[in-house]
């Protein structure tokens, strides 16, 4: 979805139509980066991003952050920036959380196996 540069973005109603399990679409752009929106009611896959910093912020929900050697929990309000090449997942605690998270427009994903916890 791609909205035009100067818009008022209502983050609310756009999370409130998600009905899939799992919805991460670009809201806007800044340089060379992208706002994305988020919302989740299960795990996503154990994965790192060669290229690119990951910042995460919490609107509605818990979001945890499982990285290998600890679980970062998120309230709404709270920011957190996971570095480049740091293998790490995402999952709500609860029935579902809706995040914004902010990275280049051109990030890599790479999934790894569920065991590299």
């Amino acid at each position: 979805m791609k909205v035009p540069a100067i818009a008022k973005i209502n983050l609310g109603i756009l999370a409130g139509s998600v009905e899939e399990s799992y919805a991460n679409f670009t809201v806007s752009e800044v340089n060379d980066h992208v706002v994305r929106l988020s919302v989740m009611t299960g795990t996503y896959d154990w994965h790192y991003h060669p290229n690119s910093d990951e910042t995460f912020m919490t609107i509605e929900g818990i979001l945890l952050v499982d990285l290998e050697a600890e679980t970062i929990e998120l309230l709404p309000g709270q920011l957190l920036t996971i570095p480049r090449n740091t293998i790490h997942r995402t999952r709500p605690k609860g029935e579902r959380s809706v995040n914004i998270t902010v990275e280049h427009r051109d990030m890599e994903t790479v999934i790894v196996s569920s065991d590299q916890k």
